[in-house]
């Protein structure tokens, strides 16, 4: 007589089923689970915030806890620390920025006047332009201002979120604190209901979770810091209008695994461009020296212990997330791509351990 369920095909076909019939539950319910998703959707914001930062200054307090500093104390002066950082921000930089990006914004519509003119220009010194060619330039040239301002009105609808993420990490000093306080009672609350084996296995789990976000959020940051001091260097040294704004926008963009870098030179390759053709080749030259020095220095030492992920993987989940849930989705996606692939990876291979230690048993 076959015994199916114990083939592992039929195990892996039931665990399909099961979870497609999970979902279409959730879907046939979901008056049930809609004010639970929006209420998580309320308080997303300020729980990821607070996570960001303490992994940024869980470090800190670490040092702190090796002094015998108390805990209360600890988080006191991190939050001290915190304020220094933002008041030195809001002081010395927004200011600047602001200047810069306000400035950058009243010369959009004369570098849209000045690629007309060249594009114009161009058109009437080429005698043998295909006329396929010469209709998708013209319909360019007669668009050009309407894309300017749909990519305006782009990025100010970005602000627009951007604001109200500020307005919704209001909470996130409370959630950083208790998770400073209490993070290392999160283990024991959970695994206290099962039995010990479950236990050291779930605390496995969580130990290879906290590894992972450790290394990915202090890499991915110290990374995109880094880069976004070299690209103002390089702007200040040729001279590159708005180098403080274009660096900030360079820093912000490189959050964004892999395809981040490419986005973030884009603007300053249009500014350098407006200002002398060769400026901008040395804007491009300019973000390769940075990430070589990214790539073969900075990398290699603080994301060490990062997930590697395939660069095609990275794109797929970037692009899907984004069409999603928007900028957060982009920002966010790899480190909830890696925190999956961690859970799987680990039952996978408690699985594979279980396996074997019953064929040893049966040996």
């Amino acid at each position: 007589m076959i015994h199916l369920h114990k083939k592992r095909w039929f195990k892996t076909l039931t665990l399909f089923i099961m979870i497609f019939l999970l979902i279409l539950l959730i879907s046939a319910t979901n008056f049930i689970f809609d004010p639970i998703f929006k209420y998580m959707g309320a308080v997303a914001i300020p729980i990821i915030g607070a996570g960001v930062l303490f992994y940024l200054t869980k470090p800190v307090v670490r040092i702190l806890d090796k002094y015998k500093v108390h805990r209360v104390f600890s988080i006191i002066i991190v939050f001290l620390l915190l304020s220094l950082l933002i008041y030195l921000s809001a002081t010395y930089i927004a200011p600047i920025a602001q200047k810069q990006f306000s400035n950058l914004i009243d010369n959009v519509p004369g570098m849209v006047e000045g690629a007309q003119d060249l594009i114009t220009y161009w058109q009437s010194n080429q005698d043998a332009l295909p006329a396929g060619v010469d209709d998708t330039i013209n319909n360019i040239t007669s668009n050009l201002q309407s894309y300017v301002e749909t990519a305006t009105s782009f990025l100010f609808g970005f602000i627009g979120q951007l604001i109200s993420f500020v307005f919704a990490i209001v909470l996130v000093p409370f959630f950083l604190f208790f998770m400073l306080k209490d993070g290392e009672k999160f283990a024991p609350f959970i695994t206290q209901i099962f039995s010990e084996k479950k236990a050291d296995n779930i605390k496995s789990l969580l130990h290879k979770l906290d590894d992972a976000l450790t290394s990915y959020i202090q890499g991915q940051l110290i990374v995109s810091f880094s880069i976004g001091v070299l690209l103002f260097i390089g702007y200040l040294i040729i001279d590159l209008p708005y180098a403080l704004t274009l660096a900030l926008f360079g820093m912000l963009m490189c959050v964004i695994p892999f395809i981040g870098p490419f986005i973030s030179v884009i603007p300053a390759i249009i500014v350098g461009f407006f200002q002398d053709p060769m400026m901008a080749v040395w804007v491009g030259i300019i973000m390769i020296v940075a990430q070589q020095i990214e790539g073969n220095l900075i990398s290699p030492n603080v994301m060490g212990r990062a997930l590697q992920l395939h660069p095609l993987t990275i794109i797929t989940i970037i692009l899907a997330a984004g069409s999603i849930a928007g900028f957060l989705g982009i920002v966010f996606a790899v480190p909830f791509y890696a925190v999956v692939k961690t859970i799987i990876v680990h039952f996978y291979q408690t699985y594979v351990e279980s396996q074997e230690s019953k064929k040893d048993a049966l040996i």
